[in-house]
């Protein structure tokens, strides 16, 4: 390629046509992206950037644009004017310019709160900040979230996402690459559990958002039941935490779902629960639950509010849990499960203890779904 020279600059002057223009542009951007200048060579060339980003030619801007767009070499001012241009030259520089920073992307979002595609652009870059994400989720094009959904480049804050899933929570276009995020924070699993299809939810499950089961539960019960599960193996004592935390500020840590939480073994979160409920610190909760003799599971579940005839179901399970651990091998979580399940519909049944209709249903179903006994040990 050619080097600039002062014969490029004199064939300008001379043939100042748009067509010859938007040619030295071209010449003259390729030839900036390369390691062949000389100082003053650079400083020329970004000289004539300057007046060329004011040219009243769209295909000159254009040709400067699409050649500059992924150097960092290239001045941030000359990067910025041609970000703030029309679509067909600003395009390729929202989407890829390293020069840009958060200020001015969120001021060119802002200034273009109707351009969906400069906002499309700005969505799809490599790296998107939780900043510029929460801009572009303020205004809320439906094409733009698409595009920031899909973007694992892109930092989503848990309260951008709890505003998409307010106002696209019904939308497939959105949920689906919500759901193929490389992480979900449990509070918006739990949320979209509710929200998508059969087919989508079978997607969380496979993204390892929501532990295998959940499905059944979440197709035969409300939302209460589809929350039970959402955390699965191996999962942080903080994202109990922060879940147990989620549900009661929207008054939906209810006793039907401690209990059946408990029923399917997630004695973490039955924890948890409890010592949100009864304003107790989490470890002494389970000091009463677990090592303080007879009367500190009563104590502690009696503090939380809980209804007196859930008890001796709880007691069963808190029971089967001290006596059976998973084992590591084929259906240990269903085994777990159904001896769980079994017992403690056996001490309703021995004690004729009135118990909800809804959470025997509940428990039977979520019994017969797992695999007979004969079939877990084969």
């Amino acid at each position: 390629m050619p080097r600039i020279t002062k014969e490029d600059l004199s064939k300008l002057v001379q043939d100042p046509s748009g067509e010859n223009r938007a040619d030295t542009a071209d010449k003259i951007s390729r030839e900036f992206t390369t390691e062949t200048l000389t100082d003053s060579e650079r400083v020329l060339a970004e000289d004539i950037f300057r007046l060329m980003i004011r040219d009243a030619e769209v295909r000159v801007r254009k040709a400067l644009a699409k050649n500059l767009a992924q150097t960092p070499l290239v001045p941030h001012d000359v990067a910025a004017t041609l970000a703030r241009d029309v679509d067909e030259v600003a395009l390729p520089v929202l989407e890829f310019s390293e020069v840009l920073n958060d200020d001015d992307l969120v001021d060119i979002i802002g200034d273009n709160a109707d351009s969906v595609e400069k906002q499309r652009a700005i969505a799809s870059r490599s790296y998107v900040s939780e900043v510029v994400s929460a801009t572009l989720v303020d205004i809320g094009h439906e094409d733009v979230m698409v595009d920031l959904m899909s973007n694992q480049g892109a930092e989503i804050s848990e309260v951008s996402l709890q505003k998409v899933v307010d106002d696209f929570g019904d939308n497939e276009r959105i949920q689906k690459p919500m759901i193929e995020r490389n992480h979900l924070p449990i509070t918006i699993a739990e949320r979209m559990v509710t929200l998508v299809s059969e087919r989508m939810r079978s997607q969380l499950i496979s993204r390892g958002h929501i532990p295998e089961g959940i499905v059944n539960a979440v197709m035969t019960q409300s939302q209460e039941s589809a929350t039970i599960g959402l955390l699965g193996d191996g999962v942080e004592e903080r994202d109990v935490e922060l879940l147990v935390e989620h549900l009661y500020n929207n008054k939906r840590l209810t006793s039907g779902l401690i209990l059946r939480a408990l029923c399917m073994g997630d004695v973490s979160f039955f924890e948890a629960a409890l010592a949100k409920r009864a304003g107790v610190s989490l470890i002494n909760t389970r000091i009463l639950i677990h090592d303080s003799g007879p009367f500190g599971l009563e104590a502690i579940y009696n503090k939380a509010g809980m209804p007196e005839h859930f008890f001796p179901g709880v007691r069963a399970a808190i029971e089967v849990a001290r006596e059976t651990s998973f084992d590591g091998e084929e259906h240990d979580k269903e085994r777990y499960s159904r001896r769980m399940i079994e017992r403690v519909l056996t001490q309703y049944g021995d004690l004729g203890v009135e118990f909800d209709s809804d959470d025997v249903d509940y428990l039977m179903g979520r019994m017969l779904q797992l695999p007979g006994e004969r079939a877990l040990h084969h």
